[in-house]
Order: structure tokens, then C-alpha cells, then sequence
């Protein structure tokens, strides 16, 4: 019986000939030997009931905590997670929107894109969408 080859994940983060990236991403990851893709759809801070979060801090919170769920739907967590982009309703949310991501994904980099957009509702302040390898 032949065993499947073990995912690996390889980060690409050149310093010479493109500008640097910074602690908290990097410019590209390879994904070597995925058996699945899972893209999951910009995800906000709302609760079960659909009501979002009172605050900022709460909405990350409560977007981490969907993402962690939906993940755990496929059979991943964040540590499957292999790209980002975030949509926030203000550029005065990226430090803390990039601090609640690197405590998510434990101090772990991936190429990440925050982009200041109006949300269609403006109660949503963040919006996160990401793709999983597995």
C-alpha cells in the first residue's frame, strides 16, 4: 500500500529584488501535496443569531471563532489556512485586525491582504475571507 505524501507547506519571502515583507506576513507560501482546497467566504463578526458584535475587539473575536467553526466543518483549523484577505470598514482597524490574526494563527505568517472597503451592512466592521489546504 502506498502512502499519500505528507502536505507541506513552504514559505517564499525573498529579501532581495522585491520590498520586505514585515513581521507579520510573508510574500507567498507554496503548497506541496495538498490532497483538498477550501475557500471560505468573507466571514463578519456576527453571533449565531446573526447579530454582530458590539465592538471591534468582539467582532474579531467572534470572526475568528466562526472561521475556527467552518474550518472544523472540512476537518482543519487555522493552521490549514493558507491565504488571507481582510475588508476592513476603516484603516484605523488594521493594527488591531493584525494582531487578533497573528494570535489566531499563533505567531504563524501567511501572505495576508487587509483592503479598507465599505461592508454592505455598517454595523459589519471587518470582514475576513480565507483559503485552507489540507
Amino acid at each position: 500500500m502506498t502512502s499519500k505524501p505528507q502536505m507541506e507547506i513552504v514559505t517564499h519571502d525573498p529579501d532581495v529584488g522585491v520590498y520586505a515583507s514585515s513581521s507579520d506576513y510573508v510574500h507567498a507560501v507554496e503548497v506541496r501535496n495538498a490532497q483538498r482546497l477550501l475557500f471560505v467566504a468573507g466571514t463578519m463578526g456576527l453571533d449565531a443569531t446573526g447579530a454582530a458584535g458590539a465592538t471591534l475587539e468582539e467582532q474579531l473575536g467572534l470572526i475568528w471563532s466562526n472561521l475556527r467553526t467552518i474550518l472544523a466543518s472540512a476537518g482543519m483549523t487555522v493552521d490549514n489556512i493558507v491565504r488571507l484577505t481582510s475588508y476592513l470598514r476603516d484603516a484605523s482597524y488594521a493594527e488591531a485586525n493584525a494582531a487578533a490574526r497573528v494570535a489566531a494563527l499563533g505567531g504563524r505568517v501567511i501572505p495576508t491582504t487587509a483592503i479598507v472597503a465599505q461592508t454592505l451592512d455598517t454595523d459589519w466592521l471587518v470582514e475576513i475571507e480565507i483559503t485552507a489546504a489540507g
